[in-house]
């Protein structure tokens, strides 16, 4: 996948939102391609989170309590509250046919952030705009 495609489609995360191009170059730069067959479970509910994804191609179903609450479909994502919380994961999501997708994993992430303070900012003021209220 481009560089640039990368980009776009990290773009759409709320979670970058403010992130500047070369900000978003930079995590675009720790995103990894994968592809994964239908049927594999990349998340799993309660567990803690060390993974961020964006689907590229394919599709996945999003359980909660072994309800299905959601489906997923290309440029959705899931997991980024994981990168920067210690809060477990709060669906399973599965993938219904094969899938390619980018992941970012909280190691990687974690240390850009240590690295870029003015990332950090951006990414942690719009955690706390997504956290629901206590």
């Amino acid at each position: 996948m481009r560089k640039d495609s990368k980009i776009d489609l990290l773009r759409q995360v709320p979670l970058f939102a403010k992130c500047t191009k070369r900000e978003l170059e930079a995590i675009a730069a720790l995103a990894d391609e994968i592809d994964v067959p239908a049927g594999k479970t990349l998340t799993k509910q309660d567990d803690h989170g060390r993974e961020f994804f964006v689907l590229v191609e394919g599709a996945a179903e999003v359980r909660r309590g072994g309800r299905k609450v959601n489906a997923l479909s290309a440029g959705d994502f899931f997991g980024e509250i994981s990168l920067v919380t210690e809060r477990k994961r709060t669906a399973t999501v599965t993938t219904t046919g094969p899938v390619r997708a980018l992941v970012v994993t909280k190691q990687g992430f974690t240390g850009l952030l240590h690295r870029s303070p003015e990332i950090q900012l951006k990414v942690l003021e719009a955690v706390v705009e997504r956290l629901p209220g206590d």
